[in-house]
């Protein structure tokens, strides 16, 4: 099996690096946010800390390629390092401390591009999470002060606590109802939003969460934590991985009845 320490390492690194950058310039008076095409917002945090870490990347790892939310795609080959550099614009600007920087190494296999490396960095909540394939999954300070993740064990939804981040993208849908026929079922449900509630997944906290619409660098980052801390990640279609448009991520033994939910076969 490859060892994917050295990228796991630099993936701190880089993290460090953009958690100054968006530290920096959280509730800041003077920060500016733009709306972009899509109609979702993009501060100038965002794109610096995406430009910071292109520019380690580069230095770095000049033969990798880089696709991130705000400047696309650069570069091909087997190994490409994707990139969310602020997950929850929205809460950022408006001074709400739910958000992070997604940083995931996905390499060419089978089924296309795989998470081999993420890390989730979120320095306004004091945490960060990473995993490396076949390594397991972490939370700590570093990578010599940290604790392993390991999914919960509630196997009955009448147990189990469901984390979503609206209910707007499930009605569009056409999704909702069998998104509220899952909240009557199970035993708690939080709109904690964005990264959390797939980490609280990884951590044993939460039992369940999904999302009706995503991009790659909204999942890549942190569907390897969960899968590496022994849950599933999968699209509603349940397609394994960060590759369906949406995530459905949970402790594995409330997998089907999860999508089975969402997909309105209940």
């Amino acid at each position: 099996m490859p060892d994917y320490l050295d990228d796991l390492r630099l993936a701190h690194v880089l993290a460090d690096a953009a958690d100054a950058a968006t530290m920096a310039r959280f509730k800041a008076l003077d920060l500016k946010v733009e709306t972009k095409p899509d109609m979702t917002p993009v501060s100038e945090a965002d794109r610096a800390a995406e430009e910071l870490i292109r520019g380690q990347l580069q230095r770095a790892r000049p033969r990798d390629a880089i696709l991130g939310e705000e400047y696309g795609v650069e570069g091909t080959g087997p190994r490409r390092w994707v990139i969310d550099p602020i997950d929850g614009t929205k809460n950022y600007v408006r001074g709400v401390p739910v958000w992070a920087t997604l940083i995931s190494l996905m390499e060419a296999g089978e089924g296309g591009f795989q998470p081999v490396v993420g890390v989730v960095s979120a320095p306004a909540l004091g945490r960060r999470w990473w995993a490396a394939q076949g390594y397991g999954a972490f939370s700590g300070r570093s990578l010599s002060a940290a604790t392993r993740l390991h999914v919960s064990r509630v196997s009955k939804l009448a147990d189990a606590s469901f984390a979503y981040s609206s209910l707007s993208g499930w009605e569009e849908q056409g999704r909702l109802d069998g998104f509220l026929d899952l909240t009557r079922e199970v035993w708690r449900t939080r709109a904690y939003g964005d990264f959390w509630p797939y980490m609280m997944v990884a951590e044993g906290a939460v039992d369940l969460c999904a999302e009706p619409e995503l991009s790659l660098w909204d999942m890549a980052a942190t569907s390897i934590v969960v899968t590496e801390a022994g849950g599933s990640f999968t699209g509603l279609d349940g397609r394994p991985g960060p590759h369906s448009g949406n995530a459905a991520a949970s402790n594995g033994l409330l997998h089907d009845e999860l999508l089975g939910y969402l997909n309105g076969r209940y």
